[in-house]
């Protein structure tokens, strides 16, 4: 039977945690087969999306780019990483836009520091980190303005839209009628578009 000072050791084994410089993890995410965020100094892995997930983003943004031909705004999904200095996290939203140009973290093409929107599908294993610290983390960033989140199980949308420093007002869509409209820029979309192809008896992650 191991003694008390075995256990001790053990137990210290079992609960360390390596910590990760960003320069370690930008080299690791580099040849990652899987996305994983980076939270000063841990790294995380990401959960998978589902097809409603998938069905969501893609109309969001096909509709979204549609309509911002020709302006000077650029759509950003699942692959652009965004990092956020004040909070040492590097993180993947599910769609960024950005008016202009990118600012780019390092000079690096894969990773954006001004977002001016934000879009998140919700995910059951991701919704109370979306809503709660996760958006306190993406509102230290400057140039971001607004924060739609989408619910893939059911008709719904929280609009959060800063009104003024350190304000935001949230706006609840509820009905299979409703249609989206962003505050930040000129773009509105119906549900009807946004929720196209997606099955609620779907429900899997």
């Amino acid at each position: 039977m191991p003694n008390n000072n075995t256990l001790g050791k053990n137990m210290q084994i079992q609960t360390h945690k390596k910590v990760y410089s960003p320069e370690e993890y930008l080299l690791l995410e580099e040849n990652a087969e899987y996305k994983h965020e980076y939270l000063d100094g841990e790294i995380i892995s990401m959960t998978g999306g589902t097809t409603n997930h998938n069905e969501i983003a893609s109309n969001f943004c096909a509709y979204l780019k549609f309509a911002l031909k020709g302006k000077s705004y650029r759509v950003f999904i699942g692959d652009v990483r965004l990092w956020i200095p004040d909070y040492n996290l590097y993180t993947y939203p599910d769609i960024m836009i950005i008016e202009d140009k990118p600012i780019y973290h390092q000079g690096r093409t894969d990773t954006v520091t001004d977002p001016l929107i934000i879009v998140e599908v919700l995910s059951k294993s991701t919704a109370n980190y979306d809503r709660g610290d996760k958006f306190k983390f993406y509102r230290s960033i400057p140039e971001f303005k607004e924060y739609i989140l989408i619910d893939q199980y059911q008709f719904y949308i929280e609009q959060y839209a800063k009104t003024s420093e350190d304000k935001w007002e949230v706006t609840y869509y509820e009905s299979e009628e409703s249609r989206l409209k962003l505050t930040a820029l000129d773009f509105e979309i119906a549900f009807s578009d946004l929720y196209e192809r997606v099955d609620f008896n779907n429900q899997d992650e």
